[in-house]
């Protein structure tokens, strides 16, 4: 079974792949993941993926495609594997395409987990960490006893400069500006599913579960 998870940052694609992967046994595969392989393997696309990497640099698509392919060909990918972070555009759609084709086999789930704006900005921008032990609250879903005291150590709790509402909505925009035209292209071949992803946890799992089983 090949899946692809797609979803805004905030709307619990982690959580779920977890779940998924434990129950299907097929690896869990982003393409952070799979570029700290290429590296660490030290493949010749690793090595050019470094080059940039080590400077701040976006990875050219040729070489993220590349390190996708090197690694859906790994011997772990035979039952199946489960896509996160991968594809971010149509090309990278179509050339995904044309990896899974060569290998005889296509996508066979595209699950997009959908969360209202306003939620993603509340799960998102509610992190807080300790500054002293680096333990992690969340004002709404796990907060501290004590408001900006760590539990733990008494540390003084803060909140990251990427985890503002500002930084958040930049990225929420540029996901959805970029992964739109994506989710009609999975739309039009049919195998686009739609998941609430504002349910709690285990519903949202039960239910990405009975479409891959193809229950739903």
């Amino acid at each position: 079974m090949n899946v692809i998870f797609m979803g805004p940052p905030g709307a619990g694609k982690g959580t779920q792949a977890e779940s998924i992967v434990n129950e299907f046994q097929i690896p869990h595969i982003s393409t952070g993941d799979a570029f700290r392989l290429a590296m660490k393997q030290e493949t010749p696309l690793g090595l050019e993926a470094k080059k940039y990497v080590d400077q701040g640099l976006l990875v050219p698509d040729e070489i993220t495609i590349g390190i996708v392919k090197e690694r859906l060909q790994q011997p772990d990918c035979v039952p199946g594997f489960l896509l996160d972070g991968f594809p971010r555009t149509i090309s990278q759609a179509e050339a995904l395409d044309e990896i899974v084709q060569g290998m005889g086999r296509n996508i066979d789930h595209v699950i997009n987990l959908s969360v209202d704006r306003n939620l993603l900005l509340a799960r998102l921008t509610g992190r807080r960490i300790c500054r002293a032990c680096g333990a992690t609250y969340h004002i709404l879903f796990n907060p501290p006893a004590t408001e900006n005291v760590c539990d733990k150590c008494s540390g003084e709790l803060y909140q990251r400069s990427d985890d503002t509402e500002e930084k958040v909505g930049t990225r929420l925009d540029e996901y959805m500006n970029k992964t739109a035209p994506l989710l009609s292209y999975y739309r039009d071949k049919g195998n686009l599913r739609e998941v609430n992803g504002e349910q709690e946890i285990n519903t949202v799992t039960a239910q990405i579960s009975s479409l891959l089983r193809g229950q739903a």
